[in-house]
């Protein structure tokens, strides 16, 4: 399923909505210049049979051939906990660099611990072609591109501010839907409460994109609103409109939810760039689970 918004002089934004994980992928593309990137594609993989798929990001290299773009950067918002991350199978098909914000390697070191992967791979971030500061811009055709750091959903969460529109990953769901989680590790309802604000600093045109919709009452799919609305109608802020009370909120709604099914599954990926581990001595590849790693952790009944 897919949406496309455009307008002169603004990103054309296209989403597209992966039912199995409920996450929204990314064509962000300058009209004028017919540069584009992608924004958290997903990497299919059924928990079930261990079977790992590209369709998504075929789908979404199909579109960008059909329309003519031309792909510049490959970008993660965040090493994510509930699908993998595709960044590397499409580098790989089309050579275009990938990014990611440069605290990824506390994500990094963080989860190399819990999954006792010492020397698998480097914490240094460098499978990424570049880590991105709070600040840093560069550009998608002629569209410029603010850097935004804005964690509390994990440690390295960014936005990508282009043009007139927001990508919030996981920070802010829609109106609906209300804020994300914050009790992975490293997560802090606190700093997701002033990566919040500081997102609806911006004037209320901005267009906001998230990461998730989990399509409440069982509506349709739906991932733009803007800053304004976000603000108005947004179900966690409206309740909450402290800092303390929106921890508090935060905190108890966290302690109630299960772990996301492919969480240790997909960071042990996700950690890599999007790359699967390498195949052992007998050809094939293994994801490694760790027992009792949250033992604190709601089940999922």
């Amino acid at each position: 399923m897919t949406q496309a918004r455009q307008a002169p002089g603004r990103p054309q934004v296209t989403g597209f909505f992966d039912k199995r994980t409920f996450s929204i992928q990314y064509v962000v593309a300058d009209p004028a210049t017919k540069a584009c990137a992608v924004i958290d594609p997903v990497l299919d993989f059924d928990p079930k049979s261990g079977g790992t798929a590209t369709r998504s990001a075929d789908e979404i290299l199909r579109f960008i051939e059909r329309e003519g773009l031309r792909i510049e950067w490959i970008l993660d918002t965040h090493p994510h906990a509930d699908h993998f991350s595709a960044a590397g199978y499409m580098k790989d098909r089309t050579g275009a660099p990938t990014g990611i914000g440069e605290r990824v390697t506390d994500v990094q070191k963080l989860w190399q611990g819990i999954y006792n992967l010492e020397g698998c791979c480097p914490a240094d971030g460098s499978q990424w072609d570049r880590l991105f500061a709070d600040g840093d811009t560069f550009r998608i055709g002629d569209l410029a591109v603010e850097v935004m750091f804005t964690p509390g959903h994990t440690l390295a969460s960014v936005a990508y501010l282009i043009g007139d529109a927001v990508f919030v990953h996981d920070t802010l769901f829609m109106p609906d839907g209300g804020t994300a989680r914050a009790d992975f590790p490293g997560g802090s309802a606190r700093d997701l409460w002033r990566s919040i604000q500081r997102i609806l600093a911006l004037p209320d045109g901005v267009r906001v994109f998230t990461g998730h919709d989990y399509q409440p009452g069982g509506r349709e799919p739906r991932w733009e609103s803007t800053v304004g609305l976000q603000k108005r109608e947004n179900i966690h802020l409206t309740q909450a409109t402290t800092e303390e009370s929106f921890v508090a909120l935060r905190e108890a709604r966290d302690r109630t939810l299960a772990m996301p099914k492919l969480i240790l599954h997909a960071l042990q990926v996700n950690i890599r760039g999007g790359r699967l581990p390498e195949p052992e001595e007998d050809g094939r590849r293994y994801l490694k689970i760790p027992l009792d790693a949250f033992p604190d952790a709601a089940w999922d009944d």
